[in-house]
């Protein structure tokens, strides 16, 4: 096999690999959550293009901007939008049966201020957002990748903590939590590094976790068990 056909190949395989990664995870919807993505999509949902989103216009208005990526189902999501009308609300998410859970909890909240993507979070990032557009980014239990070969999967890297960063304003924050005390140590190391970012933590390390952020049924249980959880917020500077 001669060099120029093992480089094409290997091109193809990682465009392969690519694309399979970026593939929405359908699932099963309840008649709910399929009726809610029929009537509600429409009305809270954003298609994915390339392109810079004008967010004034999606909201109709000017406000502070609060983007999740991986919400799931959506329930600490809505509950979030709906004690703070003030504030605008963007979720990503890549399970279809979790978009349609939040579009169903936001209509019953009758939320104005809430709108979901149903794709991956890296483009969204890459092609769609502009530049100081966000006020806080938040990254709730993120998959640990809890194996040692695979905490390149993780989401958290330096690459991409840099392409976050262009997007929040100054003094705009990157809020993550998880349960993964491992991971947790992950995302302190790669946002200590991180320039332009500042701890917003007294201690140099973790935050308790904000009012703002609801407490989970899964997060209950875990403290009940015992089970540690780990906020970490980190200031944008420059």
């Amino acid at each position: 096999m001669t060099d120029e056909h093992q480089a094409d190949q290997t091109e193809n395989e990682l465009r392969k690999r690519k694309i399979r990664s970026f593939v929405r995870r359908e699932g099963r919807l309840t008649k709910g959550q399929e009726k809610a993505m029929t009537e509600q999509w429409p009305i809270m949902g954003i298609e994915y293009a390339p392109g810079l989103l004008d967010l004034d216009a999606v909201f109709k208005r000017s406000a502070p901007r609060v983007l999740e990526i991986g919400f799931g189902m959506g329930a600490s999501l809505v509950e979030m939008a709906s004690v703070a009308p003030e504030q605008d609300y963007i979720g990503i998410e890549v399970h279809t049966p979790g978009v349609g859970a939040c579009l169903m909890g936001a209509a019953d909240a009758k939320l104005t201020n809430l709108r979901v993507m149903c794709h991956d979070a890296v483009e969204v990032f890459e092609h769609m957002l502009p530049e100081q557009s966000l006020d806080r980014v938040q990254l709730f239990f993120p998959d640990p990748w809890h194996k040692t070969r695979h905490h390149k999967r993780r989401i958290v890297q330096p690459a991409f903590v840099e392409m976050l960063r262009s997007k929040l304003k100054i003094g705009g924050e990157f809020h993550m939590a998880t349960d993964w005390e491992n991971y947790a140590e992950h995302m302190l190391e790669v946002m200590q590094a991180a320039p332009g970012y500042v701890n917003a933590s007294p201690t140099g390390d973790y935050m308790p976790r904000p009012d703002y952020r609801p407490l989970t049924k899964f997060e209950q249980r875990g403290h009940r068990l015992g089970h540690g959880v780990w906020d970490l917020i980190f200031t944008r500077t420059k």
